[in-house]
């Protein structure tokens, strides 16, 4: 139950109506005159007690949840029932009939009997039947979580797949890339060593120019001007042959 206070006025109240059956089937029956009135006293105001205690269980049901509430109004009006059938019988026993009256009176406490037993009956079906209800409605959102838990699944395996498939086709490209990359850092490399090896050359060539220039330039003006004159050489007269 939702609240510890309707349990302990339950318990109360049930042993103030077990203590007013005792006093009305055993104790006033067997007793007679000044003690007889005095005990239906003390009985009616342990009735009364038993009803305030019957009004504070009805004030903690109200506030209860609705689950709960059925159940405890279900109680207090069992309890109730209950508590007007000892009052009745407690007016018979202050009445002081006997006899045929007595039988009627026993009638009626049979009838009151079968028909509390027939109100606990019902109101224990009423409470299985919410129990049902609830169990009930407790699968039925359990089976809806369900589904819906489902589809959440199948949506995030789909949206992975989408993902999966996304990172394949940018892997793909990251390849290629570094394919082109490759191929790029390789021309680059090739024309990095082309560019070295013309310049090899040309400051090859450079410097042959300039040694050349040099040559030259030391032969046209720091050579040395002492050349002998060209002695003429006498004619040579050549034989006549005779054939």
């Amino acid at each position: 139950m939702s609240s510890e206070k309707f349990e302990r006025y339950q318990e109360e109240l049930a042993t103030l109506l077990e203590d007013l059956k005792y006093r009305i089937e055993v104790t006033i029956p067997k007793s007679s005159g000044e003690e007889r009135k005095k005990l239906i006293r003390d009985a009616e105001r342990a009735s009364e007690e038993a009803a305030a205690v019957l009004q504070e269980m009805e004030e903690e049901a109200k506030p209860a949840p609705g689950s709960y509430r059925s159940q405890m109004v279900a109680k207090v009006r069992n309890h109730r029932r209950e508590l007007d059938k000892i009052n009745r019988d407690l007016k018979r026993s202050g009445d002081g009939r006997s006899g045929r009256s007595e039988l009627f009176h026993s009638q009626s406490n049979f009838d009151d009997k079968i028909n509390l037993a027939q109100s606990n009956q019902k109101s224990r079906l009423l409470q299985g039947q919410e129990t049902l209800n609830r169990t009930s409605d407790s699968l039925a959102r359990t089976h809806q979580i369900a589904a819906e838990t489902d589809e959440i699944g199948v949506g995030i395996i789909d949206e992975l797949d989408g993902q999966k498939e996304q990172l394949l086709n940018a892997k793909d490209k990251l390849q290629n890339m570094d394919q082109s990359l490759g191929k790029s850092k390789r021309v680059l490399n090739t024309m990095g060593r082309r560019i070295i090896t013309n310049k090899l050359i040309l400051m090859a060539v450079i410097l042959v120019e300039l040694a050349i220039l040099g040559v030259v330039v030391y032969l046209k003006f720091f050579s040395p001007t002492d050349e002998k004159p060209a002695t003429p050489r006498p004619p040579t007269i050549k034989p006549n042959t005779l054939t």
